[in-house]
This record gives C-alpha cells, sequence and structure tokens, in this order.
C-alpha cells in the first residue's frame, strides 16, 4: 500500500497533468480543466470516507466528522486554480498535504475529536477576471455585485458565467460564518528564497502582506503611423509605458514595496497605428497598509500627470483592495511548536504573496505553514518542492492536529 507520500507525491502529478492548453498548465475559474481537477479531488476525499460536496462555482469540499461532528470545525486546504503556464504545487500543495495528513491519522487509528473540512477553493489567482479569492469568498458569502460585474477578456461577466457554465449538477452551498469554524491552515510553498537560503524545509506565517489590484486605461487618438508628426500624437501605449516605469522606480526605491503589471491590451493593435487606448493591470504589494496606501496615491498622481503631459484621459479603476492579515496569535503558536518537534526550527516569515487566508480570517482565526521551493521559483513551470520538504510538511500537519487534542483524551 502506497504511503501517504506517496500518495501526495503521486497526485500532485497527476493534478499537473490537468490544463486547459496542451502546452502549458493553465487552470482557470469555471474551465473544463479546473472542474476535471475538482472531480478527482472529490475522488481522493471520497476514498477517505469524507462526505464530500461541491458549489455550482467549482468549490469543492471534504468533511471527517471527527468523534464529536457538532464541535466546531477546522478548515483546511487551498485552491484548485493556476495562473498562465504554472508550475503543478502552488496551490495544490496545500489540498494535497491536508489529504496526506488525515491519512496518517487514519493509518495510526487517531479520530480528533472535531470535523476537519478540507476546502479546494475555484479561484484564487483571478486568471480568468482579474480578481482573487472568487473561491474563498464565495464560501463567506462576500461576492458583493461590484465582483459579480467583473468580466473577462470575452465580456462574461462573473455572475453569467455562475450561471451559464457553473457546475449545477447535485451542487449545494458552502457556507461559513463568524464564529463557526476553530480556525483556517494552508500549507503553501514560500514563493520565495529564504528557506533555501537557510538550510530549512519550513517555516510558520506570521502575516500576509495586504494587496492592491487595479485595472488602469490611458486613451488617447489612433493616428496614421506614417503621417503624423512625433509632437502631435496622443500616444496611449507610449503613455501607459511611462506610467509603468514610473510604478518601477517607485517600488525601487522604496522596498519592501513591490509593483507589477503582468498585463496590457492595446487598441487597435495595428503595426502601422498610433495607439488609441492602453489598459493595463497593477498589483501592488506591501506588508505595512498605511505605507501601501500612500504608495498607491502617488503613482495614482504620477499616472495622472503623465496623462495630462501627453494628452489622455486616465480611467483608473480598484478592483481589488486587500489589508495585510496578521495571522492568528494561538494557532500560530501552535503551529509554530509543531515546527519546532519535527525540525527544531522556530523561524517565521511573512507573506508578500495573497492567499485564501485573507478572505478566511474575516470569519475565524488563520495560520500558514510554508514549505521551501527551488530556487524560490513560483508561478512557473520550474516551480518544486522536493518529496522530503512535503513529507515534513505533511509531518508538521499531523503533529498540529493531534496536538488540537485535550489532553485528557490523548491518553
Amino acid at each position: 500500500m502506497p504511503s501517504p507520500l506517496q500518495n501526495a507525491v503521486a497526485r500532485l502529478d497527476q493534478l499537473g497533468l490537468v490544463s486547459d492548453s496542451p502546452s502549458y498548465l493553465v487552470r482557470s475559474f469555471l474551465s473544463p480543466a479546473n472542474r476535471q481537477a475538482a472531480e478527482q479531488i472529490l475522488e481522493w476525499m471520497a476514498s477517505l470516507g469524507m462526505e464530500i460536496s461541491h458549489t455550482a462555482d467549482g468549490t469543492v469540499r471534504g468533511i471527517l466528522a471527527g468523534s464529536n461532528p457538532t464541535a466546531p470545525p477546522l478548515l483546511l486546504g487551498s485552491h484548485i486554480d493556476t495562473v498562465i503556464d504554472a508550475g503543478k504545487f502552488d496551490g495544490p500543495l496545500g489540498i494535497i498535504t491536508a489529504l496526506a495528513a488525515l491519512e496518517t491519522l487514519q493509518q495510526e487509528n487517531t479520530t480528533l475529536p472535531f470535523p476537519v473540512h478540507i476546502l479546494a477553493f475555484s479561484d484564487e489567482e483571478g486568471t480568468r477576471f482579474q480578481t482573487t479569492y472568487l473561491g474563498s469568498r464565495g464560501v463567506i458569502g462576500a461576492l458583493d455585485s461590484a465582483t459579480l460585474a467583473t468580466r473577462d477578456a470575452g465580456g462574461n461577466t462573473v455572475a453569467a458565467a455562475i450561471e451559464d457554465q457553473g457546475w449545477y449538477e447535485e451542487s449545494t452551498s458552502i457556507r461559513y460564518t463568524k464564529g463557526e469554524c476553530r480556525g483556517y491552515l494552508e500549507v503553501h510553498i514560500e514563493q520565495g528564497r529564504v528557506l533555501e537560503a537557510a538550510g530549512e524545509a519550513a517555516c510558520v506565517v506570521s502575516a500576509i502582506a495586504g494587496q492592491s489590484r487595479l485595472t488602469v486605461t490611458l486613451t488617447g487618438r489612433a493616428d496614421h503611423a506614417g503621417t503624423t508628426p512625433m509632437p502631435l500624437r496622443r500616444d496611449a501605449l507610449a503613455g501607459a509605458a511611462e506610467c509603468i516605469l514610473a510604478g518601477e522606480t517607485l517600488a525601487k526605491s522604496k522596498p519592501p514595496l513591490v509593483i507589477t503589471v503582468g498585463k496590457i491590451q492595446i487598441h487597435p493593435g495595428a503595426s502601422n497605428s498610433v495607439p488609441q487606448s492602453a489598459t493595463f493591470t497593477i498589483d501592488l504589494r506591501h506588508p505595512e497598509d498605511v505605507a501601501r496606501e500612500q504608495d498607491l496615491d502617488d503613482l495614482h498622481q504620477t499616472c495622472l500627470h503623465i496623462a495630462e503631459k501627453r494628452s489622455l484621459a486616465l480611467d483608473w479603476q480598484p478592483i481589488q483592495d486587500n489589508p495585510s492579515t496578521r495571522c492568528d496569535p494561538a494557532l500560530t503558536a501552535s503551529l509554530l511548536a509543531s515546527l519546532t518537534s519535527i525540525t527544531g526550527s522556530q523561524r517565521t516569515l511573512a507573506s508578500g504573496a495573497g492567499h485564501d487566508g485573507v478572505i478566511l480570517s474575516k470569519i475565524c482565526p488563520i495560520a500558514m505553514l510554508f514549505i521551501r521551493c527551488r530556487d524560490g521559483l513560483s508561478h512557473h513551470p520550474d516551480e518544486y518542492a522536493t518529496p522530503e520538504d512535503i513529507n515534513t510538511g505533511i509531518q508538521i500537519l499531523t503533529h498540529f492536529l493531534k496536538s488540537l487534542i485535550p489532553a485528557d483524551m490523548s491518553k
């Protein structure tokens, strides 16, 4: 019989082959590959005797009732979706290690005195709609009208996508309210180089950086590329380029601020036409909210000045604003004790990346565990965590779950 680690590695490999593209790994909100991955995860949950369900928007859940099914549940999990040309660990690692930890407890004949819910969220990356956390926002009832009205590149709204492409067969509502759960814990690759540089397999996350996402459009005038003198042009792309470089300059001058422009669209998009409009995304992150808000305002003012100078119209549309999120002190202390017991380390680290814990923190305490990844690579096909480090994560999570058993019940 394969060990929990062997199953975990095989499952990560299997999910890594489930893609909407034959050339690279990508799974987006309500895509065929996202549905296929979700169905596979449900099968693995069911094989552990979990009660399984899924929502119309593609989030799946497995429930292991424990000896007291009415006790507040502990939530474990991560997301199914990926960025474009992704690696296979970002997201699925948290789901698969949770399954492996429960499998380990079953092999040890250990029953927890509370339910464990494993959640596999349909969307965290925001690849399709340039919004984040659609899955976790859905389970806490936070998909507001503005989010539901957001459109993808084909003009479909989130609401229309759920209505037209939703997974309605045997679907149910999965919903959590404030105070209902004992907490949420997620295992994730570090997505950085700190653990590798330190020669350590894992660490506990102390906080998640705040994040602002925007869509910016500069509009000028389309003109003939050969007959329009340079001083008379209202070139939207040139203005966008200046704004993008201004963002890079700002971020380089104010660490730990990071600013990324990951997507740009041009109209009319012809080689012999001056661009009339340029739309680009901004992803701005900082661990301190006051600094993040000030930096965002500074960039906005700079872009307004660039637009005015170039006779361009600026449309500045905030898409998402997530404050920095502190992990719960009590859960974090318990997880840190498990880290120390398994590895001897007491390292904590703030996360520069966003995670579903940002959303779950609105209704329950959260904690996170980072696992070392090779070269710090993430959002990249060469993303990799060794089986040894994955096993360390499984051991820490298993130890953490057992540590929540009251002393008088563990004898």
